[in-house]
């Protein structure tokens, strides 16, 4: 997996996490987020987002959108519920070696909900999202 993707996908990750509403609704996040063509406009927009923000575009210079897409699209997917495989590596070992800084973690973080509030994103699953994105600060940070 390439450094866009494996930093990127730490805001993929934070999709997955469900809130009890949801599960009281019986509705999957990923139907909760409107589905495969909602994710992809995310995934999308945060490419257009990430590559225009100083703080971090430099660590995605050697990334190709088209590959960028299409890892964070599965990923996505089924980490929210959806019918998508994905099959890149854990948080941790995906960050091994690109010694990102908390405030790399953070400028993602930020673009993440940038875009989440652009698609009007629900605040209760925007901080569901943004909360298990903070959880994954210890496995991607410092590596």
């Amino acid at each position: 997996m390439n450094r866009l993707s494996r930093c990127i996908a730490i805001g993929a990750l934070a999709i997955s996490f469900a809130t009890s509403a949801a599960a009281d609704s019986g509705k999957s996040l990923f139907d909760r987020l409107g589905g495969l063509n909602a994710l992809n406009a995310v995934v999308n927009e945060l490419w257009t987002v990430v590559a225009a923000d100083s703080r971090i575009n430099a660590r995605f210079v050697h990334t190709k959108p088209e590959v960028f897409g299409s890892q964070l699209l599965d990923f996505l997917c089924q980490a929210s519920g959806g019918p998508c495989t994905y099959r890149g590596k854990d948080m941790r070992a995906a960050h091994t070696g690109m010694k990102l800084s908390a405030a790399d973690f953070d400028a993602l973080a930020e673009d993440t909900a940038k875009v989440l509030d652009k698609f009007s994103v629900p605040s209760v699953e925007k901080n569901e999202v943004l909360h298990l994105l903070g959880s994954l600060k210890g496995d991607v940070i410092g590596r």
